[in-house]
């Protein structure tokens, strides 16, 4: 298992550092890449799955990037204290037929000693939106540095 800094417990720099690395992850859309931030024995809830390990977090990736085109993501840290945070979350996308969606949530994070996530609570809502209502622009990959936030897009 290799480690994956920073460490608990978090401060306020480290686990807005945390939050950041996990959106710049998930917004590189590699599913096998995006489970080496987690225990092999990761606990996942996202909406209505509950599934554990690494295969089941590809697989689940798999479907997700597959059905969920032109995702961009943001994720702002909400709290932190020891092992945990918990952060808020919106990202867009569209579906096959072209129809684009706002999806919001939150996320409870818990992590081991070497910095890998090993419980994920995600609870998320769909709302559909115009084209037009779209706020991430940037290309797909990395959010640019300079892009706003959820705070302040108003989200």
């Amino acid at each position: 298992m290799s480690d994956r800094p920073p460490f608990p417990p978090f401060t306020a720099e480290t686990a807005a550092q945390k939050a950041r690395m996990a959106e710049d992850a998930w917004n590189g859309r590699d599913p096998e890449r995006v489970s080496l931030a987690y225990t092999p024995d990761s606990v996942w809830r996202n909406r209505s799955e509950f599934f554990t390990g690494r295969e089941a977090i590809v697989a689940f990736l798999q479907r997700k990037w597959a059905k969920e085109l032109d995702y961009r993501l943001i994720k702002e840290l909400w709290t932190f204290g020891g092992d945990r945070i918990a952060v808020r979350f919106a990202y867009e996308w569209h579906n096959a037929e072209g129809h684009w969606f706002r999806s919001y949530g939150n996320e409870n994070w818990e992590f081991d000693a070497h910095g890998l996530m090993r419980r994920r609570i995600a609870s998320i809502n769909d709302l559909s939106i115009e084209e037009s209502e779209r706020k991430f622009h940037w290309p797909l990959g990395r959010r640019p540095d300079d892009h706003p936030g959820l705070s302040d897009l108003g989200l």
